[in-house]
């Protein structure tokens, strides 16, 4: 079983954990080609393109002149990555058999790096998957990166021993590898889904679902999940799966 999920906006360098492993992402040399094309843009474009704020086009502008495929001032991604997702994995209540489970059974995807294991060291960035730049003969970044994330997620789910894809990204970061079953048509893809009961129906809730797929990835990793049977006992946060609600491929939780 391996589970994909999104990257978080921020970041937190100030921590350092010299205990684990640092690997080199798999597609350097992709993320360099994206880098130097982003070096040429300035504070205002860099602004316009990523619809932020002046302060936070003027500290990314100044990470990319900087970025460097060196790990000397790099950070494992699963400890640099901040946001609702990874406080629901709450990387700090891993032991060490939890950590290296997870290296092994996790990737993040990025708009940037394109497919990050856990012990992945990465450079300070920001883009997201869904940005609109284009460059050369490339229109988006869904186009840039093709079916090389695909192919690489493929491969890691074959070496967990079995052909199920758990799917807690958003939809901007899992249309990247979407119709990855139609490549390898072995691979199982499910979707949990977090809703809650509002005002008579069942409604997703976006930072509460977040932070859920967060839980369940913590979950799995945790307890070492490798069969859908036992995704279902997932009961964090007051969530319990609803038979009634969910398909074969999408397994919805409710609250």
């Amino acid at each position: 079983m391996l589970v994909v999920i999104s990257p978080a906006k921020t970041l937190d360098f100030n921590k350092i954990n010299e205990t684990l492993p640092m690997t080199k992402p798999k597609f350097l040399k992709e993320a360099r080609i994206l880098v130097n094309e982003l070096k040429t843009y300035d504070s205002y474009s860099l602004e316009k393109l990523m619809t932020i704020s002046k302060k936070l086009s003027s500290l990314n502008r100044d990470r990319f002149q900087v970025w460097s495929e060196s790990l000397n001032n790099a950070r494992q991604c699963l400890i640099a990555f901040k946001g609702e997702v990874f406080k629901g994995i709450d990387v700090g209540s891993f032991n060490i058999e939890d950590l290296f489970y997870t290296n092994e059974h996790l990737r993040i995807l990025s708009g940037l790096y394109g497919v990050l294991n856990p012990f992945d060291g990465i450079n300070p960035y920001r883009l997201e998957m869904g940005t609109k730049i284009s460059f050369d003969i490339y229109k988006n970044l869904y186009d840039y990166w093709g079916d090389k994330l695909k192919y690489k997620i493929i491969k890691d789910i074959k070496s967990t021993g079995d052909n199920i894809l758990i799917n807690l990204a958003s939809y901007e970061y899992f249309k990247s590898i979407e119709g990855i079953d139609k490549l390898d048509t072995s691979i199982n893809i499910i979707t949990p889904i977090f809703k809650e009961y509002r005002n008579g129906t069942y409604k997703i809730i976006t930072m509460k679902a977040k932070k859920a797929r967060g839980l369940m990835t913590s979950f799995i990793m945790k307890n070492k999940i490798n069969n859908i049977k036992d995704l279902k006992r997932f009961d964090l946060d007051g969530y319990c799966y609803n038979e009634e609600l969910s398909t074969n491929n999408d397994l919805v939780f409710t609250l």
